[in-house]
């Protein structure tokens, strides 16, 4: 029987076991989430940090025991994402407002809700579950499904579940599963004074 894949990040320093052991399966298990564990979810996404403390994020969710709305939302998706998100427990629409409480344009919505669904992702891993966020999927259609006011964006749609065995995916997504967990180095994204100077510019 095939184990499940542990996919810990390889780290240059020590970083938190929650952060360490989050990745992005695509295999999830016939099961369901309990309400009180999705209400831990959405509680942590709550109280993330914000902008002025506009708290721009909204969430739709649709759990797999919702037939016919959640096979709906998963023809909202990409084709690829199609494949496999069908199995996840919960799927989710992160959203963002356009608009500050005062009217005036929301610069970091999209931001803060990526904070948000940040925070949740967290939760998430302690709590056993694990999810993958997807750009790949129709947001006009998105917008009409879930009836999503004008003045939000949906922005992200998310897979929610527990972790299952990958036999059951299509060869070419099972490969990518299956495959290390990957990052470009320190030295690519850190830059100290100005941009272009790495660590070793400093000795």
């Amino acid at each position: 029987m095939q184990s499940l894949p542990h996919k810990p990040a390889i780290t240059d320093y020590p970083i938190h076991p929650l952060l360490a052991e989050r990745w992005s399966t695509r295999s999830f298990a016939d099961q369901s989430i309990p309400p009180e564990v999705l209400g831990s979810l959405m509680e942590a996404a709550r109280w993330s940090p914000s902008s002025s403390n506009n708290q721009p994020w909204r969430f739709v969710v649709t759990s797999r025991e919702e037939t016919d709305d959640f096979a709906a939302m998963v023809k909202v998706l990409g084709e690829s994402n199609q494949k496999w998100a069908y199995r996840a427990s919960l799927l989710l629409v992160g959203i963002a407002a356009k608009l500050t409480p005062r009217g005036t344009p929301n610069a970091y919505g999209w931001y803060d809700l990526g904070q948000s669904v940040a925070h949740l992702s967290i939760q998430a891993t302690a709590l056993g579950l694990h999810l993958r966020q997807m750009g790949g999927f129709d947001k006009d259609q998105a917008r009409t499904l879930l009836q999503i006011p004008d003045d939000f964006d949906p922005v992200v749609a998310i897979a929610i579940g527990y972790q299952s065995t990958s036999d059951h995916l299509p060869a070419d997504i099972q490969e990518r599963e299956l495959a290390p967990r990957v990052r470009q180095p320190l030295s690519e994204m850190l830059f100290y004074r100005r941009w272009g100077n790495t660590v070793a510019d400093q000795s």
